[in-house]
């Protein structure tokens, strides 16, 4: 009965039902404000929205009265379906319409296929805890001890070219890290008073990998590459450089997506490698580059 009621409904309408789904499931909330302002409407219009899509998904929101805010409720189940790879495209890029749950114009245009897609409610459920600064507990499985529950702070959704990955605060490790998206198995947004609120040393703002901006030069590689300018062309260098900022915990998976050779003297022989890191000092102090081709950390290089 459900999906021959939407049937019914307009384009237009559709849409804006689709944000509403959309907004509880990766915000937990949505009030009359978000419809008025993202579809320039009034507030009697908005209404019979929200209305019509109670009617349609009874048991998917609650009222605040407090807070003037319809929340997401325990029996929250979509009303429409919301393709992964295309929500985590928008989510990256800022974009919170829905408009790919019901049914977007398809163009010609194709992309590599991936290996691995998150669950978008395992997805969702990390939003959430971002957008209302949350710390959540977590079944996560790893590589070194398998699957155990964590406690995270997480605050940043990372694409690195392969996979997707939380940024998070690790409680257990009491460190900031990385956690694939798709090793997570369950998620619980955390109460703040059990004494389970983010602390001060857990934000944003106190990863200072995060928050180290350092700069990148990349030319066509000097050995590999026999016509620069087709590199040169490929990336839109200026004078032959590409100038990047990039944040000192992106710099690894940056350098490895594009195969970026980090040698001292561009050593690193194959097709691969068109492109070398000119600047390899600013490099120093970052953490995850044990994945930068041919980089070599102050360690490695004391111990010969």
């Amino acid at each position: 009965m459900q999906n021959n009621e939407l049937e019914q409904l307009n384009f237009a309408q559709k849409r804006r039902l689709a944000f509403i789904d959309f907004l509880l499931l990766f915000k937990g909330s949505f009030s009359r404000g978000d419809l008025t302002n993202k579809f320039e409407m009034g507030m009697a219009n908005a209404t019979r929205d929200i209305a019509l899509y109670r009617e349609l998904a009874p048991d998917n929101c609650e009222f605040d009265n407090p807070g003037k805010l319809y929340r997401q409720s325990k029996l929250f189940s979509p009303l429409f379906e919301h393709d992964a790879r295309k929500t985590l495209v928008k989510l990256a890029n800022n974009i919170s319409d829905g408009f790919d749950a019901i049914g977007d114009i398809q163009f010609p245009v194709e992309a590599p296929s991936q290996l691995n897609v998150p669950d978008i409610f395992i997805v969702a459920r990390l939003v959430q805890a971002i957008l209302n600064k949350k710390a959540v507990s977590v079944i996560y499985t790893s590589l070194s001890s398998g699957s155990a529950s964590r406690e995270l702070v997480p605050h940043s959704i990372i694409d690195n070219g392969l996979r997707w990955h939380v940024r998070a605060f690790d409680r257990k490790s009491s460190s900031f890290r990385d956690f694939v998206l798709t090793r997570i198995s369950k998620v619980k947004l955390l109460d703040d008073s059990d004494d389970k609120a983010p602390e001060q040393h857990e934000v944003k703002l106190e990863d200072h990998q995060w928050q180290r901006i350092m700069p990148l030069q990349l030319i066509p590689h000097p050995n590999n590459v026999q016509f620069p300018t087709a590199i040169e062309m490929d990336y839109g260098m200026s004078a032959g450089v590409l100038n990047l900022n990039v944040r000192a915990a992106l710099a690894g998976y940056l350098l490895r997506r594009w195969n970026v050779d980090c040698t001292e003297d561009a050593r690193l022989i194959g097709g691969e490698y068109q492109l070398w890191l000119r600047n390899q000092q600013s490099l120093y102090g970052a953490e995850n580059l044990a994945i930068a081709p041919g980089y070599k950390t102050d360690m490695e290089v004391n111990n010969g």
